[in-house]
């Protein structure tokens, strides 16, 4: 059980404070409600930029990593398709210089044309090293626009295309920020060696002044539900034929995606997992066989993918998943394997409870997915799925016409 306090200031900001005195530190994590799904259909790409623009020094703070540094700190982030997360960590007598840190980050970048240049080309570059110019580098590319015709989850978060991010003017970025980065539109969370009454008082000194602003609407783009099978077949210079199969499953509130994680585990998790010991060990049509789950706030997807042995046919090997796949749907799984993956979650869960700043930044997701207290709630809703349970989400999920296939083959394969 992890424990808290919250409260709201003025202006809309959340404030949760966790207190750990076994450590002599804090974390100070802001976490804002926009992520890649936020964006335009026309101008992705922007939440990512943001996570390297706010670096590039604010209204108040020329470089944040010098002043985290001589604090005896360290800091970073990380974008996702639903949120964007800050956090500094450094010892809780220093506190005062991370809550300066992030209350002047959300008062405001420093917008300059050469500031955005630079990071723009940093970004680009970044585009081109891992999506464009690296093996597999473009899978969830590809993948995304498959499986989604409607919902901005279909471009991943570094953005749809380069040009994007080439075209973005000075105006367009601050008024991307002045209607997202606001404290009604962030979670504070403060985890560590500190009171609740002390951190509500840093919290209100610091971040108070801030105004609210107007939020842009977040578009409802709900996914209508997939009627027939797709398949993509692409030819990429890679070294291992490789195939992914997407199905759309619930999002992170439902109960059937903790019922899918669980699956996902019996399918690929640990050298006893099915795809393990039947698909590796035995038949050896793989390498590497996984399944999970995007995780994604909002409907996602249950994965599955594989890289065949040397000298095996893909297509063979990805209808042998298939059938070990669907098996789930027309046999229970047994209660001993569904045991044993609720104790290694249930361990997972104990492991991530134990560092302070891990709790700061689960606390905050939560709190942006609804509500923090959810995260007490996790243990108990996996511990009470059953094997019926699991079987009638199975059939539902592998359903004819919910399939997303992607195939991705060695160039060389195109010249046979």
């Amino acid at each position: 059980m992890i424990q808290f306090d919250k409260t709201i200031l003025s202006n809309g900001l959340r404030v949760i404070v966790h207190t750990d005195h076994s450590t002599p530190f804090v974390a100070v994590n802001v976490c804002y409600n926009v992520g890649s799904k936020h964006e335009d259909a026309i101008r992705t790409g922007f939440a990512h930029l943001f996570e390297h623009l706010t670096f590039g020094g604010s209204r108040h703070v020329a470089d944040f990593d010098t002043a985290v540094q001589m604090a005896g700190g360290a800091n970073n982030a990380f974008t996702s398709n639903d949120l964007t997360n800050y956090y500094i960590t450094l010892p809780a007598n220093n506190i005062e210089t991370a809550m300066w840190l992030e209350s002047d980050r959300m008062l405001g970048p420093k917008f300059t044309k050469k500031g955005l240049d630079i990071q723009k080309k940093v970004v680009i570059e970044e585009f081109r090293q891992r999506n464009l110019n690296k093996p597999y580098g473009d899978v969830w590319h590809l993948m995304r626009d498959l499986a989604y015709k409607v919902h901005p989850y279909r471009w991943p978060t570094i953005g749809l295309v380069p040009e994007h991010i080439a075209s973005a003017t000075l105006d367009d970025v601050k008024d991307f920020f002045f209607h997202h980065y606001a404290p009604n539109n962030a979670v504070l969370v403060i985890s560590g060696n500190i009171g609740s009454s002390d951190a509500f008082n840093l919290a209100g000194k610091w971040f108070s002044d801030i105004p609210s602003r107007e939020i842009a609407p977040y578009p409802n783009q709900t996914e209508p539900p997939q009627t027939e099978d797709r398949e993509l077949t692409v030819y990429r210079d890679v070294p291992i034929d490789t195939f992914y199969v997407a199905w759309h499953m619930g999002g992170r509130n439902d109960k059937d995606f903790y019922e899918l994680d669980l699956l996902s585990d019996i399918l690929s998790n640990g050298s006893s997992s099915r795809f393990e010991v039947r698909l590796v060990k035995e038949q050896k049509l793989f390498t590497e066989a996984d399944a999970y789950l995007s995780g994604e706030n909002e409907p996602g997807l249950f994965v599955a993918t594989g890289k065949a042995s040397p000298g095996i046919d893909i297509h063979l090997a990805r209808e042998k998943m298939l059938e070990e796949i669907l098996m789930t749907a027309e046999t229970s799984i047994t209660e001993y394997e569904l045991e044993k993956v609720k104790n290694r979650v249930e361990a997972d869960l104990l492991l991530n409870e134990i560092g302070y700043l891990e709790k700061a930044i689960q606390l905050a997701s939560f709190e942006i997915m609804g509500d923090a207290a959810e995260i007490n709630n996790q243990g108990k809703r996996y511990q009470e799925i059953t094997a019926v349970d699991l079987l009638k989400t199975a059939i539902d999920l592998f359903r004819k016409g919910n399939r997303n296939t992607l195939n991705y083959l060695s160039l060389q394969n195109s010249k046979k």
